[in-house]
């Protein structure tokens, strides 16, 4: 398809005659959802848990197969580009599975798939890229088996830290909307064709807010926030500067991962910390700090975008 465009559009028309149709793709696909999506069954352990039950849910199986079917149309296409595409769609797989299971899966379970298709991600990308690693002006030849361990470290925070972030309407789009947008803006040369992509992803996640605004009548699940984790940590990976994620992803970091680490530290060494501290942190300020689902997901993602900026400014300063 991208070859018979390419005869009649130049790259940047391509691009978005792209992004206009993720978005169309993913609003009919979103409009009419397939029959077979699961229904929520609330969570009574969340702040407004309950207000989730019944609503479509697992609904990433749409937009993330409506973003992949868009970039087989209206991108230049690599082996390993496609490669990205096969595993983001089985991290999405995943996720839907546990989202349309009647018992949910367990963490070791999603865990060990974690493990598994980030071992085959790391594996992919260190056979089409180098090991290097951009620190500011400073490039540092990390050797192979530690770039191993610290991408598959990577791919593991930022699925887990996306996926507890889901859990007020709009709030992981916004974020995820702001995060991949900040890699695409700071880094188009070194992601080349990945910035077509990230515009894709962002627009098929623009559709998917249209429903999943306030109040929401759809959730994208495990499904969906298990697949952006992927896609981000992908986009750090692939600009050379994956130390840039704790910066351009932070508010994500915050929000979802101080949950995770809560849970490792009493599960594992017994050490039980933030106990007046609700986590995720969207639940905290939301129960304990009066704020409301529309002022958590404004004041998130503009804290979020903030953060892109001192990222900005940090590139900029080398």
């Amino acid at each position: 398809m991208y070859n018979i465009l390419k005869e009649y559009l130049n790259p940047n028309q391509i691009a978005m005659a792209g992004v206009l149709a993720a978005f169309l793709l993913t609003f009919l696909g979103l409009k009419f959802p397939f029959p077979f999506l699961p229904k929520d069954q609330g969570r009574e352990f969340a702040v407004n848990g309950a207000l989730s039950k019944g609503k479509t849910r697992g609904v990433g199986l749409t937009f993330v197969t409506s973003f992949i079917i868009s970039c087989l149309l209206f991108m230049p296409l690599t082996r390993e580009y496609i490669i990205y595409c096969i595993l983001l769609f089985a991290i999405m797989l995943s996720g839907y599975l546990d989202d349309a299971a009647e018992t949910p899966w367990s963490d070791y379970k999603k865990g060990a798939i974690d493990l598994v298709l980030s071992i085959m991600t790391v594996v992919t990308f260190l056979n089409f890229n180098t090991s290097e690693l951009h620190i500011g002006p400073a490039t540092i030849n990390l050797p192979y088996p530690v770039y191993f361990i610290l991408a598959i470290v990577l791919l593991w925070v930022s699925i887990n830290v996306t996926n507890c972030s889901d859990g007020v309407d709009g709030l992981c789009g916004s974020l995820c909307c702001v995060v991949i947008a900040s890699f695409a803006v700071l880094f188009p040369l070194q992601l080349g064709n990945y910035v077509i992509a990230s515009l894709l992803f962002v627009a098929t996640l623009l559709a998917y807010l249209c429903f999943n605004s306030k109040p929401s009548s759809m959730l994208m699940g495990d499904a969906g926030s298990r697949a952006l984790g992927f896609f981000i940590a992908i986009l750090a990976m692939k600009t050379g500067h994956p130390l840039m994620f704790v910066i351009l992803a932070l508010m994500l970091i915050i929000d979802g991962g101080l949950g995770l680490v809560k849970v490792f530290l009493l599960r594992f060494l017994k050490i039980h910390i933030l106990k007046k501290t609700l986590t995720p942190i969207h639940d905290h300020v939301r129960k304990n700090k009066d704020w409301s689902d529309t002022q958590v997901v404004f004041r998130f993602t503009i804290i979020q975008f903030l953060f892109a900026v001192i990222g900005y400014m940090i590139l900029a300063s080398f």
